[in-house]
């Protein structure tokens, strides 16, 4: 999953690690020699570039990150005006898609004759101010609009998140860390946010080598666990041994939960919930 955010001077990509103690509570018990939290891939590109959102529109959520520290910052305002841009900018991506599918309806294909009365619905719904996260119908694929993602809002001052402190405090390790804050991180409350607005869930695989989280949306199922896993472990599916990650812990080994009958055989469409630790058999 890929989140946007708005406040450097050039283009950064980081990785928001999501927090989640129990991938190496899982790792401490099975003995797996390394451990790897799930993560959010943050792309953090810069304000001056908000009015050229192209690669805006492959992210999956979006973070603003608002100025509430200098004198007379009006975070409020400011956000107001970057929907405001952002519905601007989703008027000309419609526009520039109108003129194409025009094109394309000349050949006399149906589907770009359909689609060019829906965009042409959608630009007089947009020239009216609204949004297309207020838009009722379908909505083409290759449109992929700003406003239709989850947006969420970060202040960076004394109301909100002080960004710069949360960057040395990531410095330190985390018990140094913590003697500076009255509370949690900051900025795992924000990851924990943006695990919500994406509908994320995390899930495990756990074996002597590694032990490893995975993020997946709500309402997927075992088939796309596999592929996100790996793409050959999918084409191969067989089926999937299911564990609750708690259960694996109490037993301290699959050979265990399997002998108490805590492991499960599921296939394909199998929905995974949110701490299965699951294994998928294969063969390609």
């Amino acid at each position: 999953m890929t989140a946007y955010a708005s406040v450097a001077e050039k283009s950064n990509v980081g990785m928001a690690l999501i927090p989640d103690d129990r991938v190496g509570r899982l790792a401490q018990v099975i003995g797996s020699r390394k451990v790897t939290p799930a993560a959010i891939r943050v792309v953090d590109v810069p304000a001056t570039k908000v009015d050229v959102p192209g690669g805006l529109r492959q992210a999956d959520a979006l973070l603003a990150v608002v100025d509430a520290f200098s004198e007379g910052a009006d975070p409020a305002s400011d956000l107001e005006t970057l929907k405001l841009e952002m519905i601007v900018a989703d008027r000309d991506h419609v526009e520039r898609r109108l003129e194409k599918v025009r094109k394309d309806a000349k050949s006399g294909d149906l589907a770009p004759r359909q689609e060019a009365v829906l965009l042409e619905t959608m630009l007089a719904h947009l020239e009216g101010g609204a949004s297309l996260s207020s838009w009722d119908g379908e909505l083409p694929r290759e449109l992929e609009p700003l406003t239709t993602k989850p947006l969420i809002l970060v202040e960076n001052g004394p109301t909100g998140i002080d960004c710069k402190l949360e960057m040395e405090l990531a410095e330190l390790s985390p018990e140094e860390a913590a003697e500076f804050r009255s509370g949690p991180s900051a900025l795992d409350e924000v990851v924990r946010q943006l695990k919500e607005a994406l509908g994320l869930i995390v899930v495990y695989t756990v074996g002597d080598t590694e032990a490893r989280a995975w993020t997946l949306r709500y309402g997927e199922t075992a088939l796309d666990a596999a592929e996100g896993i790996h793409s050959d472990i999918a084409r191969g599916f067989i089926r999937c041994e299911v564990i609750r990650w708690d259960d694996l812990l109490e037993c301290g080994s699959h050979a265990e939960a399997a002998r108490r009958g805590l492991q499960r055989l599921e296939g394909k469409s199998y929905v995974v919930e949110d701490g299965d630790v699951v294994n998928v058999r294969f063969n390609v």
